[in-house]
């Protein structure tokens, strides 16, 4: 007869208050990055001619599909999170369900791993926008000036 290897790593547990200040943050951050896409949504078409300049076309054309993609999975996330607060009664009733809590902190985890991820990817599009949009004016300032 062999014996099992017993697996053993460290989890911290967290307490149903953190986990709900947790994803009241992240709900906060995403519904702000949400209001941040139609600021960068109307730049966009305020200078729709312009990145469609055939020098920077293939570069606008890549990060406006990025910020469509990145439209599209932040809805998911949001959803995501809100069922994952919906669902922090498990933490807080008073009956032991250790696979149900288990299975809810692990959920914790990555949604705390996907949203950071997220948010990261995020800011570097809207940096690589916001450059590409003021390449963009300096341009047309120069075109103004030289006329």
């Amino acid at each position: 007869m062999q014996a099992k290897k017993l697996k053993y790593g460290y989890v911290e547990w967290l307490s149903a208050q953190e986990m709900h200040e947790d994803t009241l943050r992240w709900m906060s951050e995403l519904n702000f990055t949400r209001d941040e896409q139609l600021f960068l949504n109307n730049l966009i078409k305020s200078y729709t001619l312009e990145l469609t300049d055939a020098k920077i076309f293939e570069e606008s054309k890549k990060l406006i599909n990025g910020i469509l993609h990145a439209e599209k999975d932040i809805v998911v996330l949001m959803k995501r999170v809100q069922a994952h607060e919906n669902q922090l009664e498990i933490m807080v009733n008073d009956v032991d369900e250790l696979k149900m809590e288990k299975a809810y902190l692990e959920t914790h985890w990555e949604l705390l791993n996907e949203t950071e991820k997220y948010l990261v990817d995020y800011r570097t599009l809207k940096k690589n926008l916001f450059e590409l949009v003021s390449k963009v004016m300096k341009a047309q300032k120069q075109k103004r000036l030289l006329n």
